[in-house]
Protein backbone atom coordinates (compact mmCIF):
# COMPACT_ATOMS: atom_id res chain seq x y z
CA UNK A 1 0.00 0.00 0.00
CA UNK A 2 1.59 2.91 -1.32
CA UNK A 3 1.31 6.28 1.48
CA UNK A 4 1.54 10.07 0.73
CA UNK A 5 5.13 11.86 1.11
CA UNK A 6 3.02 13.55 4.35
CA UNK A 7 2.64 9.90 5.98
CA UNK A 8 5.45 8.41 4.73
CA UNK A 9 7.54 11.03 6.69
CA UNK A 10 5.56 10.50 9.69
CA UNK A 11 6.06 6.73 9.85
CA UNK A 12 9.23 7.31 9.14
CA UNK A 13 9.59 9.49 12.61
CA UNK A 14 7.78 6.60 14.63
CA UNK A 15 10.83 4.58 15.13
CA UNK A 16 13.20 7.09 16.69
CA UNK A 17 10.29 8.91 18.72
CA UNK A 18 9.75 5.66 20.05
CA UNK A 19 13.74 5.28 20.87
CA UNK A 20 14.06 8.86 22.37
CA UNK A 21 10.54 8.03 24.60
CA UNK A 22 12.43 4.47 26.10
CA UNK A 23 15.38 6.13 26.84
CA UNK A 24 14.32 9.38 28.24
CA UNK A 25 12.48 7.33 30.35
CA UNK A 26 15.65 5.08 31.28
CA UNK A 27 13.65 1.70 29.98
CA UNK A 28 15.61 -1.15 28.37
CA UNK A 29 14.11 -2.75 25.40
CA UNK A 30 13.43 -5.73 27.80
CA UNK A 31 12.13 -4.13 30.35
CA UNK A 32 9.48 -2.43 27.25
CA UNK A 33 8.82 -6.25 26.46
CA UNK A 34 7.87 -7.48 29.51
CA UNK A 35 5.06 -4.46 29.95
CA UNK A 36 3.87 -4.80 26.30
CA UNK A 37 4.64 -8.06 25.33
CA UNK A 38 6.36 -6.94 21.90
CA UNK A 39 9.35 -8.72 21.42
CA UNK A 40 12.64 -7.12 22.14
CA UNK A 41 13.78 -7.70 18.07
CA UNK A 42 10.65 -6.24 16.95
CA UNK A 43 10.62 -3.27 19.44
CA UNK A 44 14.68 -3.03 18.51
CA UNK A 45 13.68 -3.21 14.56
CA UNK A 46 10.68 -0.34 14.95
CA UNK A 47 12.76 1.88 16.41
CA UNK A 48 15.49 1.74 13.47
CA UNK A 49 13.04 2.04 11.38
CA UNK A 50 13.46 -2.09 9.70
CA UNK A 51 9.81 -2.59 11.05
CA UNK A 52 6.73 -0.42 9.91
CA UNK A 53 4.29 1.15 12.75
CA UNK A 54 1.29 -0.89 13.35
CA UNK A 55 -1.77 0.20 15.03
CA UNK A 56 -1.34 -3.67 16.87
CA UNK A 57 2.64 -2.65 17.79
CA UNK A 58 1.53 1.25 18.92
CA UNK A 59 -1.15 0.68 20.82
CA UNK A 60 0.71 -1.17 23.97
CA UNK A 61 3.39 1.13 23.67
CA UNK A 62 1.34 4.25 23.97
CA UNK A 63 -0.05 2.99 27.05
CA UNK A 64 3.80 2.07 28.13
CA UNK A 65 4.91 5.36 27.37
CA UNK A 66 1.59 7.10 28.92
CA UNK A 67 1.49 9.01 25.88
CA UNK A 68 -1.54 9.78 23.25
CA UNK A 69 -1.39 7.89 20.11
CA UNK A 70 -1.69 10.54 17.94
CA UNK A 71 1.53 12.68 19.63
CA UNK A 72 3.08 9.32 19.71
CA UNK A 73 2.57 9.08 15.32
CA UNK A 74 3.33 13.11 15.28
CA UNK A 75 -0.31 12.95 12.86
CA UNK A 76 -1.16 16.66 12.33
CA UNK A 77 -4.14 17.26 13.32
CA UNK A 78 -7.19 17.15 10.28
CA UNK A 79 -10.36 19.47 10.61
CA UNK A 80 -10.08 20.67 14.38
CA UNK A 81 -9.31 23.85 14.52
CA UNK A 82 -8.12 23.36 17.93
CA UNK A 83 -4.09 24.41 18.63
CA UNK A 84 -3.00 21.75 21.18
CA UNK A 85 -1.11 23.93 23.77
CA UNK A 86 2.51 22.57 25.08
CA UNK A 87 4.05 24.89 27.65
CA UNK A 88 7.91 25.53 27.54
CA UNK A 89 10.20 26.73 29.73
CA UNK A 90 11.83 29.74 27.82
CA UNK A 91 14.28 31.52 29.76
CA UNK A 92 12.88 30.83 33.01
CA UNK A 93 9.04 32.22 31.52
CA UNK A 94 6.21 29.93 30.60
CA UNK A 95 5.53 30.42 27.16
CA UNK A 96 2.18 28.58 25.72
CA UNK A 97 2.33 28.51 21.64
CA UNK A 98 -1.35 29.92 20.40
CA UNK A 99 -0.64 29.00 16.78
CA UNK A 100 0.27 25.92 14.45
CA UNK A 101 3.06 25.43 12.48
CA UNK A 102 5.43 27.46 11.46
CA UNK A 103 3.75 30.79 10.06
CA UNK A 104 4.99 34.08 9.17
CA UNK A 105 3.08 35.51 12.21
CA UNK A 106 3.13 33.57 15.44
CA UNK A 107 1.25 34.14 18.42
CA UNK A 108 2.03 33.63 22.37
CA UNK A 109 0.95 33.79 25.78
CA UNK A 110 3.94 34.58 28.25
CA UNK A 111 4.07 34.09 32.54
CA UNK A 112 6.65 35.96 33.07
CA UNK A 113 7.78 35.18 37.16
CA UNK A 114 8.32 37.30 40.01
CA UNK A 115 12.31 37.02 39.41
CA UNK A 116 12.58 37.54 35.61
CA UNK A 117 12.91 40.96 36.86
CA UNK A 118 16.94 41.95 35.43
CA UNK A 119 17.53 43.19 32.15
CA UNK A 120 19.44 41.20 29.60
CA UNK A 121 18.88 43.12 26.81
CA UNK A 122 19.04 40.68 23.34
CA UNK A 123 18.61 41.72 19.58
CA UNK A 124 17.27 39.44 16.96
CA UNK A 125 15.32 39.76 13.44
CA UNK A 126 12.13 40.47 14.16
CA UNK A 127 8.86 42.48 14.94
CA UNK A 128 7.03 42.13 18.05
CA UNK A 129 3.68 43.29 19.76
CA UNK A 130 3.26 42.44 23.36
CA UNK A 131 -0.38 43.19 25.25
CA UNK A 132 -0.18 42.76 29.18
CA UNK A 133 -3.18 40.55 30.42
CA UNK A 134 -2.52 40.65 34.04
CA UNK A 135 0.43 42.15 35.84
CA UNK A 136 2.81 45.24 35.74
CA UNK A 137 5.06 43.91 32.63
CA UNK A 138 9.19 45.95 32.90
CA UNK A 139 10.16 46.75 29.37
CA UNK A 140 13.40 47.95 28.59
CA UNK A 141 13.87 49.06 25.16
CA UNK A 142 17.16 50.66 23.51
CA UNK A 143 17.85 53.26 26.16
CA UNK A 144 13.93 53.38 27.17
CA UNK A 145 12.82 51.73 30.33
CA UNK A 146 9.16 51.61 30.89
CA UNK A 147 6.46 50.13 32.90
CA UNK A 148 2.97 48.73 31.31
CA UNK A 149 -0.25 48.07 33.18
CA UNK A 150 -2.70 45.71 32.14
CA UNK A 151 -4.43 46.49 28.93
CA UNK A 152 -1.37 48.31 27.67
CA UNK A 153 0.62 47.42 24.31
CA UNK A 154 4.22 48.05 22.90
CA UNK A 155 5.19 47.17 19.07
CA UNK A 156 8.67 47.50 18.73
CA UNK A 157 11.85 46.27 15.86
CA UNK A 158 13.13 43.54 18.15
CA UNK A 159 16.90 44.34 16.14
CA UNK A 160 17.01 46.89 18.97
CA UNK A 161 18.21 46.08 22.00
CA UNK A 162 15.08 44.61 24.49
CA UNK A 163 14.22 43.14 26.83
CA UNK A 164 10.97 42.82 29.29
CA UNK A 165 9.76 40.73 32.65
CA UNK A 166 8.32 41.73 35.63
CA UNK A 167 9.10 44.42 38.09
CA UNK A 168 9.22 42.02 40.56
CA UNK A 169 6.40 43.03 42.50
CA UNK A 170 4.09 40.00 40.74
CA UNK A 171 3.71 37.37 37.82
CA UNK A 172 2.85 38.85 34.65
CA UNK A 173 0.54 37.61 31.77
CA UNK A 174 1.34 38.82 28.36
CA UNK A 175 -0.23 38.28 24.44
CA UNK A 176 2.98 38.14 22.22
CA UNK A 177 2.39 38.36 18.41
CA UNK A 178 5.75 37.69 17.04
CA UNK A 179 6.46 38.02 12.86
CA UNK A 180 9.34 37.42 11.13
CA UNK A 181 11.69 40.54 9.76
CA UNK A 182 9.36 42.97 7.82
CA UNK A 183 6.26 41.84 9.27
CA UNK A 184 4.15 44.30 11.23
CA UNK A 185 1.12 43.60 12.95
CA UNK A 186 -2.24 45.19 11.77
CA UNK A 187 -3.18 46.74 14.92
CA UNK A 188 -0.28 49.21 14.27
CA UNK A 189 -0.75 52.70 15.61
CA UNK A 190 1.27 55.50 14.05
CA UNK A 191 4.23 56.45 15.67
CA UNK A 192 4.06 59.31 17.73
CA UNK A 193 6.20 62.61 16.60
CA UNK A 194 8.94 62.92 18.97
CA UNK A 195 8.85 65.97 21.22
CA UNK A 196 11.12 69.17 20.78
CA UNK A 197 12.56 67.87 24.05
CA UNK A 198 13.13 64.49 22.63
CA UNK A 199 14.45 65.90 19.45
CA UNK A 200 17.33 68.38 21.15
Amino acid sequence: MEHTPEIGRALADVGPRLQRLRTARGVTLAALSEVTGISTSTLSRLESGQRRPSLELLLPLSQAHQVPLDDLVGAPAVGDPRVRIKPRQVYGSTVLPLTHGAGPLQAYKMILPVSRSTPEARTHEGYEWLYVLTGRMRLVLGDRDMVLGAGEAAEFDTRLPHWFGSTGEGVVEVLSLFGSQGERMHVRARPQPRSREARD
